[in-house]
């Protein structure tokens, strides 16, 4: 999910929109979003900031009425339009990673991800049972996806 339709916003079919990234600007660069629990896919006609909000043109979304039909609802895009950062990558790939110590042992596989307030948690299921590592540069070390493997330095109590 990227953002959410929070109104409509004039007569001509804008939606001012929350933007649920730390680079709402890479709305610019979407050729698409998807919309709703349905995921409706509609081509992105504009994207600009406005007085401090950001709103979001929608080919097919031509009057106000059309835009307050899609109030409350969740953009997504798919996974292919957002450019990653050096050293960025998904949850998705997250899980299923083998996870060894800097000093070579086996700890098990990441088998979760627990979203918290703070920051995420790697659950780990290994032969010593289930190890929870927060995901801090204290405790992981790397993540090499292509290789599938994340290492770790395990803090005195992990």
């Amino acid at each position: 999910m990227v953002g959410r339709v929070l109104r409509a916003w004039g007569i001509r079919g804008d939606l001012k929109i929350a933007p649920f990234t730390d680079r709402p600007e890479d709305f610019q660069g979407y050729r698409f979003v998807f919309v709703g629990p349905q995921q409706k896919r509609y081509e992105v006609k504009s994207f600009r900031p406005y007085q401090g909000n950001w709103l979001l043109h929608l080919t097919g979304v031509e009057s106000r009425e059309d835009a307050e039909a899609l109030h409350g609802q969740e953009l997504f895009i798919e996974v292919a339009q957002r450019p990653r950062q050096e050293g960025e990558f998904y949850a998705r790939e997250v899980i299923g990673l083998k996870v060894r110590t800097i000093k070579g042992e086996e700890l098990g596989e990441v088998t979760e991800i627990l979203v918290t307030g703070a920051n995420d948690v790697y659950v780990v299921q290994g032969p010593q049972g289930e190890r929870l590592l927060p995901a801090r540069v204290e405790v992981i070390k790397g993540i090499d996806v292509e290789a599938g493997i994340m290492t770790v330095d395990l803090l005195p109590g992990l």
